[in-house]
């Protein structure tokens, strides 16, 4: 402010002389006075009039504040170009601008570029490219600051930190007025922080330690590497982030320092040599990363924005959604080479074991991560049953031989299925769901298969038994071998269906003997009745000693018309005969006249009242068969043959 001069100090000194002369001026005093009188009125006057002019100076300076904080930038660019132009002449706006940035004077440069854009003509299209030169200089300048020293990288952070914070306040004028979004959706300098963002993870990235996973990795030089992290890398990005928490630009700095290392873990878990013990320890090093800096990488917690926590948390959550299908991948490919058709199926343990090694694994970890892997391998159990039900319905397509091993192997894999469920249930947090699919599964499956497997067994017997006492050798011997010997490998397991389905295949095959016996017995003369006699009794020492090997004593308690028969056609005489036919007659009540008298057909020298006496002794002595009784004889069907009351031949 101009001083203001004022007469004040020249009346006061007018008034000094006066009293040095007053007794030569005595004449001239009341004149004098009434001079003095005015001026010292004026000089009051005037005093009040600069105190209000102070105030009123200082009051508008008061008004005046906040609007020219925002004229500053104005203000300091009117100056500075003023400047520029006295030191230089006149200078076209834009090679100003461009010396302002080469000379590292971003946020100068920003004021100018910001003055020319709204300078119309062609001021918009000059700003564009004169925006990307200063963003491409800032870039270069935090490049190279970051091989640099210390002192280095903080004056260069401070340098491109202004040009973000003007950028920011731009944006937020933009957006507050009438304008709206539209010119600050397209601004050059919108893209200046996922520039810096983008340059500062390419550089840290090419700083973490190389080490890519192969399938020659064990878990120690994994460990090697992540300790190699934690001693190395990691002190450098907390080092570092005092810098740039300082410039302002710990937010973009905390988002690129994880996005470097979530691509890192990425690599390391997304490997196909990645196991699941390896995914656990990666995720093991990150969890105690986190717990070990309260939540953070750097050192900062942000109050506004936690970026540094939720981009750690991301990366956790990340690397435990790998590591649940590094698990789901191993339980089922080990569940599908445990029960490989070409292979002799795992033990209960072993399966209990591929199942639950992983739980125990996580569960040193955290419990959650337990609960986690525990659902994924049952989940996987359950997959795994759905895609061996669609298998075995290839299998219902296989007979023969090949049918009876199939069908008895998938049996036997089922039976375990069912044991390993059973214990699951004890070890694993199992949902009622889980548990009803899983049964009905198994249940459903099984049902079927040993349908399959009792059919097939029937066709086979009954082809082999076809000619069986037409010739020497009908592969009657060599049927029931394939089965003792398919049993037995079925019986190592111990399964709670096994003597049951033994018992089924016995009962198929002694139906089928009796029933081709009879059909020959009446088409066979006497030299070949004698034969049949002597075949079946070989027959019957081979089924005694295969269900015996099957069964061990447990095989004493299955009816055995075999032997009864041969008893009732071997007995010496009538009497005889008449025995023996009391334990058929009491063992199988179904038995009709029609088979009793095929059976006397291979009897010699049985006269012909004999013959009456024994069918009166049938007929007096049987009984209506029970519905639970061993209905041996009630399917088979017999040709027509002699008649014992008429003496011939009809049906």
């Amino acid at each position: 402010m101009k001083k203001i001069k004022c007469p004040y100090g020249a009346s006061m000194g007018r008034g000094h002389k006066r009293e040095k002369g007053a007794g030569e001026n005595a004449k001239m005093l009341p004149k004098a006075k009434e001079r003095e009188k005015q001026e010292t009125k004026w000089v009051d006057k005037l005093k009040c009039s600069v105190s209000n002019l102070v105030e009123t100076v200082s009051d508008r300076k008061k008004a005046a504040v906040k609007k020219d904080k925002s004229k500053n930038e104005a203000g300091n660019l009117l100056e500075m170009e003023t400047n520029m132009k006295e030191e230089e002449g006149e200078m076209p706006a834009e090679e100003i601008i461009r010396g302002l940035i080469e000379q590292g004077k971003f946020s100068q440069a920003c004021l100018y570029i910001s003055r020319l854009e709204q300078s119309g003509n062609d001021g918009v299209g000059k700003s564009e490219s004169l925006y990307t030169l200063l963003a491409e200089r800032m870039l270069s300048a935090v490049s190279k600051a970051l091989g640099g020293s210390d002192e280095m990288l903080l004056q260069t952070l401070q340098s491109v930190g202004e040009p973000l914070k003007w950028q920011k306040q731009k944006k937020e004028e933009w957006l507050s007025s009438e304008q709206g979004m539209e010119p600050s959706s397209t601004w050059r300098p919108n893209f200046w922080g996922k520039d810096l963002e983008k340059e500062l993870t390419q550089y840290w990235t090419a700083q973490i330690p190389h080490f890519i996973p192969t399938g020659d990795t064990d878990e120690t030089a994994l460990k090697q590497h992540l300790s190699q992290l934690e001693t190395t890398f990691l002190p450098k990005l907390e080092h570092r982030s005092g810098f740039f928490k300082e410039a302002g630009l710990l937010i973009p700095y905390a988002r690129c320092c994880h996005a470097s290392l979530s691509s890192h873990f990425s690599a390391l878990t997304d490997s196909e040599h990645c196991t699941f013990s390896q995914g656990l320890l990666v995720y093991e090093w990150c969890l105690k990363a986190y717990r070990r800096g309260s939540g953070t990488w750097l050192g900062h917690r942000q109050s506004s924005e936690h970026i540094d926590v939720q981009s750690l948390m991301w990366i956790i959550l990340k690397t435990e959604e790998k590591l649940l299908a590094v698990a789901r991948k191993e339980v089922g490919k080990a569940l599908n080479e445990a029960f490989d058709a070409g292979k002799t199926p795992c033990t209960d343990a072993a399966i209990i074991q591929i199942l639950t090694e992983k739980t125990k694994a996580a569960h040193h970890i955290s419990e959650s991560l337990r609960e986690k892997v525990e659902a994924v391998c049952l989940e996987e159990y359950l997959s795994f049953l759905d895609s061996y039900e669609n298998k075995v319905k290839s299998l219902l397509q296989h007979d023969g031989f090949h049918g009876i091993s199939s069908s008895l192997r998938t049996i036997e894999n089922f039976c375990i299925l069912r044991n390993v469920w059973y214990n699951l249930t004890y070890l694993c947090s199992a949902s009622t769901d889980q548990d009803v699919k899983i049964k009905g599964i198994i249940d459903r499956t099984e049902d079927k298969i040993t349908e399959h497997l009792l059919q097939t067994v029937t066709a086979e017997v009954k082809g082999t038994l076809k000619d069986h006492f037409r010739k020497s050798d009908s592969g009657f011997g060599r049927i029931l071998e394939f089965l003792q010997q398919s049993f037995l490998v079925f019986k190592k397991k111990k399964t709670e269906k096994y003597q049951g389905l033994v018992k089924s295949v016995n009962n198929i095959i002694t139906e089928e003997y009796v029933q081709a016996l009879l059909a020959t017995s009446r088409k066979s003369s006497v030299r070949r009745r004698r034969q049949i006699v002597s075949k079946m009794e070989e027959d019957h020492r081979m089924l005694q000693t295969t269900f015996k090997e099957c069964l061990g004593p447990t095989a004493d308690a299955l009816k055995d018309p075999i032997k009864i028969i041969l008893g009732l056609i071997q007995a010496p005489d009538a009497e005889g005969t008449k025995i023996a036919l009391l334990p058929m007659l009491s063992q199988f009540p179904d038995l009709r006249e029609e088979h009793l008298s095929a059976v006397l057909d291979i009897k010699e020298s049985l006269r012909q009242e004999d013959r009456i006496a024994l069918l009166k002794i049938f007929h007096d002595n049987c009984r209506k068969p029970d519905i639970e009784s061993n209905l041996l004889f009630e399917d088979i069907e017999v040709e027509g043959g002699m008649c014992a009351r008429c003496c011939c031949f009809c049906s």
